[in-house]
């Protein structure tokens, strides 16, 4: 899973395309796990049905806040550790998605600053 070296040639469109989808997979994984433990921590704390937990964690998740009224001091404390776990797990899903596209980016600025060292090199 390891990018290619910085002396290897650039990915092909195909191949690279293939990296970022597979990248964004893993962000989705992320993403639906983090959702996943949203749910069912509301559904266990505050009593919530699953379809009430799923909105109040996709809210959170996304950075709007809690739908619902917390009643209950467990619910409380879990959406405020949630709340905080979400702003984490936004930022590295992000960060996974961007890995390859980033990478190409500097891959490329390497290999044609490469290109001018060399053309440089030659004409002395």
């Amino acid at each position: 899973m390891a990018f290619e070296h910085h002396r290897q040639p650039l990915l092909s469109k195909k191949a690279f395309l293939i990296r970022v989808l597979r990248y964004g997979g893993f962000a989705l994984g992320i993403v639906l796990g983090s959702l996943a433990v949203g749910i069912i921590g509301y559904h266990l704390t505050e009593g919530m049905g699953w379809l009430d937990a799923l909105v109040n964690a996709a809210m959170i998740l996304g950075g709007m806040g809690p739908v619902s009224e917390l009643h209950s001091d467990g619910g409380k404390l879990f959406a405020s550790l949630y709340a905080l776990f979400s702003g984490i797990v936004f930022l590295m899903a992000v960060g996974v998605f961007l890995a390859p596209i980033v990478h190409r980016l500097y891959h490329r600025f390497h290999l044609e600053l490469g290109m001018d060292e060399k053309n440089a090199n030659r004409e002395k």
